[in-house]
């Protein structure tokens, strides 16, 4: 699990550094989901700040294809990926 780790951590940097670079994408935030649950199992959740629904489209459609296939051929069933689509209701200080 730990190579698969490195090398996925690297994989997934290369990406998140790839991301600014697409028309839209404003910033981006890493995160670590702790779990008591499962410790053997490692998750992120990168969130991408995007400026509209017409950019994150566009890049669905140009980009996704691609990076998925990359990331399956390197890491097959060892990692998975899926995507969720957040709109801010309001944000409280």
């Amino acid at each position: 699990m730990e190579l698969i780790l490195k090398e996925y951590t690297e994989w997934l940097e290369s990406h998140i550094q790839e991301m600014p670079g697409f028309e839209g994408f404003e910033s981006i935030d890493c995160f670590t989901l702790s779990s008591n649950i499962d410790l053997q199992t490692v998750h992120r959740s990168i969130h991408y700040h995007v400026r509209s629904m017409s950019d994150l489209q566009s890049y669905v459609k140009t980009h996704t294809e691609r990076i998925r296939t990359d990331g399956a051929n390197r890491f097959g069933g060892s990692c998975r990926a899926n995507r969720k689509i957040l709109s801010l209701l309001r944000h409280i200080e």
